[in-house]
């Protein structure tokens, strides 16, 4: 998450000063936050790699669902079942190298999980851990932007911005315009990816982890009515998690467009460097 532009420092030619501390401080937090989590994630889903809408675990009824299988030479395969049409991902997922170099059964491989062996109290232990400090992080992040003006000013949509909506998508299939453009703050599109972030992913993530508690459901009973039960609360944490690394990647991927240099530096130190000047 970052903020948009400020106004440019008149001592500094050809560059502008685009994020605050306070703004790097909570993004690169957040990536630490994100990236234990998820590791953590995976090792807990590893578990029982299955999914389910409801409040009961169906083996019959799973939506997603991770085994392994032995062929009748012996063979080990992984395979994955999605929404009833099945695939083989021996190596990946279902089935991937263990630590002597042999295929195992497991949902997802070592190097993908936290900790890489199997050890499910350790990565409960990190997840909950990380998740609190990813909520204290997300906490901070918006009480400033909003006590500092950043949402109205920089993330709030304008209705000239809506109609443009369209021309913006545009935008985003040229590069040499996203690269002349990248000083000029946020377009219609990266506004509407990062307030979903903020005001939508986040606290449903939140909201859906805690609902998956048995002593959180005793105090707050009607988390498992908001979200149907605690497997649909898992199955929707399961896909809220996966957005965010789709969103991710998309991020990361339009900083690789952009410049990735220019805006690495921006997020250390704040500074920008306009294209085309030498400043």
């Amino acid at each position: 998450m970052e903020s948009a532009k400020i106004d440019p420092d008149p001592e500094s030619r050809g560059e502008i000063y685009r994020h605050t501390v306070t703004v790097r401080v909570t993004h690169w937090l957040n990536v630490l936050f994100l990236t234990f989590m998820l590791g953590s994630g995976l090792q807990i889903l590893n578990a029982h790699p299955s999914l389910y809408w409801g409040s009961r675990s169906d083996p019959q009824a799973a939506w997603l669902e991770f085994s392994a299988y032995q062929t009748p030479s012996g063979e080990l395969r992984g395979h994955t079942r999605l929404f009833g049409g099945e695939f083989d991902t021996t190596g990946v997922l279902g089935a991937s190298e263990g630590p002597e170099g042999t295929l195992e059964q497991r949902a997802f491989p070592g190097w993908a999980t936290l900790p890489s062996t199997r050890w499910l109290a350790m990565g409960r232990r990190w997840h909950f851990f990380f998740a609190w400090l990813f909520v204290i992080n997300g906490l901070l992040y918006i009480v400033y932007i909003i006590t500092a003006g950043h949402l109205r000013r920089d993330l709030l949509l304008r209705r000239t911005e809506l109609k443009g909506f369209g021309t913006s998508l545009l935008q985003h299939l040229s590069p040499r315009r996203l690269r002349a453009e990248a000083a000029s703050g946020y377009n219609p599109l990266q506004k509407l990816s990062y307030l979903g972030v903020i005001f939508l992913a986040g606290p449903l993530i939140v909201l859906t982890g805690l609902t998956m508690s048995p002593w959180l459901n005793t105090v707050f009973p009607w988390l498992l009515d908001l979200f149907g039960g605690r497997q649909s609360a898992r199955s929707l944490h399961f896909l809220v998690a996966f957005a965010l690394v789709l969103f991710v990647l998309v991020h990361v991927a339009m900083v690789v467009v952009v410049g990735p240099l220019n805006q690495l530096r921006a997020m250390i130190i704040g500074r920008l460097r306009i294209e085309g000047d030498k400043g």
